[in-house]
């Protein structure tokens, strides 16, 4: 089985982590704000595995409900 269908085995509304064009989409934000929300240490949005960047849906989730704009 390739990779690109193992992603689609799983929905993204019930993934954990999130790369970032599953980000973009799942949030409707743009991959620039995601990169710069990404390098907000007080944040902690994102998991490294490796050089690649994982968001936490969960807390991306929680950061989008306590905001009114960005």
């Amino acid at each position: 089985m390739k990779q690109e269908e193992k992603i689609k085995l799983v929905p993204v509304y019930r993934k954990c982590l999130l790369s970032l064009e599953e980000a973009v989409a799942f949030s409707g934000l743009g991959t620039h704000s995601l990169l710069m929300l990404a390098d907000r240490q007080d944040l902690n949005l994102v998991v490294w595995s490796g050089r690649k960047r994982l968001y936490k849906r969960k807390k991306l989730e929680e950061y989008i409900e306590g905001i009114d704009c960005i």
